[in-house]
């Protein structure tokens, strides 16, 4: 498996724990074929511990923003601030994970900051859609046993924007990582990106976790325009009740859903969140 990619070069670890350090061969490039951190791999092994990529196996799944491969959770870190907590970019990489067929964990750190009701907010509006919630102080080790549960014996990734603990919560699970990490900038209120590449990371519990770069958006390029409902969980459940089938729930008559954000049983933050994402990926189709 790739553990490790840093410009045209991937370390490799055998099943024997052995790490080797390769290339592509120039015939995966001819083919399309961009090798990513979590890819299951055979290599030649030329001299030492370098060797040379031939082939990519199939992959069960993959992310591209952080590229990765083969991954069997998201684990999507936020705050309630330092940097400020923004639920759409939340409800973004949900949509990612649901439309990658990933299990998603939210997972609040910063439980040592202020935040009023934001702990009990998440907790309702998350899972009422069926998502499971930590919350975590990367400062004071809260939580902290709960989240290495969570991620043995998996593959996963930490995904969210810069500077809400991603590196700190790993450091935290396994201190022997020794990861960087960053600052908030007073002046922007957002992290600095401390990590520039991408590698999957051995935990002790038997699990792998992705230590990726930070960002602050996503685009929704390959979530198709029919598939968008599908990536909301607490929509699914009630779509069957849509007098059409196939709604989109926007400006259909007698939508369930529509209904359901009415009587308060599904979150209006979430349907609006719904609408700005389904706009965008119209747009995106109509210009192909």
């Amino acid at each position: 498996m790739i553990v490790r990619a840093i410009g045209s070069y991937y370390s490799v670890r055998t099943a024997e724990g052995e790490t080797f350090q390769c290339r592509a061969r120039g015939r995966l490039k001819k083919d399309g074929i961009s090798p990513a951190v979590g890819d299951r791999v055979e290599f030649t092994v030329h001299s030492g511990t370098e060797g040379v990529l031939e082939t990519v196996a199939e992959r069960d799944t993959y992310l591209a923003r952080p590229p990765v491969a083969n991954v069997d959770q998201v684990v999507i870190v936020c705050a309630p601030q330092n940097p400020p907590l923004s639920l759409q970019l939340l409800d973004r990489l949900l949509v990612l994970a649901e439309n990658r067929n990933l299990c998603a964990l939210i997972c609040l750190n910063k439980d040592d900051l202020p935040h009023d009701k934001e702990e009990e907010y998440l907790h309702t509006l998350y899972g009422r859609a069926g998502y499971k919630l930590l919350v975590t102080s990367a400062k004071l080790g809260r939580g902290i046993s709960e989240l290495q549960r969570e991620l043995c014996d998996r593959v996963s990734v930490l995904a969210g924007p810069s500077g809400v603990g991603k590196s700190s919560l790993l450091n935290r699970i396994q201190p022997g990582l020794r990861l960087r990490t960053g600052e908030i900038s007073e002046k922007l209120k957002r992290g600095k990106h401390t990590t520039r590449h991408v590698e999957l990371l051995s935990l002790d519990c038997g699990g792998l976790v992705a230590d990726t770069p930070g960002f602050s958006q996503l685009d929704l390029t390959d979530v198709k325009r029919e598939d968008l409902p599908l990536c909301f969980p607490e929509f699914v459940q009630i779509a069957h009740h849509c007098r059409f089938a196939g709604c989109m729930h926007k400006s259909e008559p007698d939508c369930a859903v529509k209904e359901a954000v009415a009587s308060g049983e599904v979150a209006k933050s979430r349907y609006e969140h719904y609408l700005v994402f389904l706009e965008e990926v119209t747009a995106q189709e109509r210009s192909y």
